[in-house]
């Protein structure tokens, strides 16, 4: 993989992160989504429920990695309406990027990032 494409990937995944009043240090799954090359939710879903049950079998508590949020979008007509997301610690992010399909190109890079 060329190093500037390396570059980019990584401020692209670090620039998205963000902290909770506490400072805890937090992806969204819908933004990780995009990131990660799923352009289906449910697809993605798939990988992050996979996730999930490593995160368990391993002994971490998955509401400590995994925590379910609303988040409010913007629709065509000009109102908003609220979809389901998800606060992922950077763990969570790990297991998913190694759950997802390794010929997605941006999954092959965060399994090794």
């Amino acid at each position: 993989m060329r190093t500037d494409l390396v570059h980019a990937l990584t401020e692209t995944f670090e620039g998205h992160a963000q902290q909770t009043d506490s400072g805890i240090e937090f992806w969204l799954a819908r933004d990780l989504q995009h990131l990660l090359g799923y352009s289906k939710w449910d697809n993605f879903l798939n990988v992050v429920s996979k996730a999930k049950t490593a995160c368990e079998v391993s002994g971490h508590p998955v509401a400590d990695h995994f925590a379910d949020v609303g988040k409010m979008v913007d629709l065509g007509s000009g109102s908003q309406r609220e979809v389901d997301d998800m606060m992922l610690t950077r763990y969570a992010c790990y297991l998913i990027a190694q759950n997802g399909d390794p010929k997605k190109q941006e999954i092959a890079f965060a399994q090794t990032y």
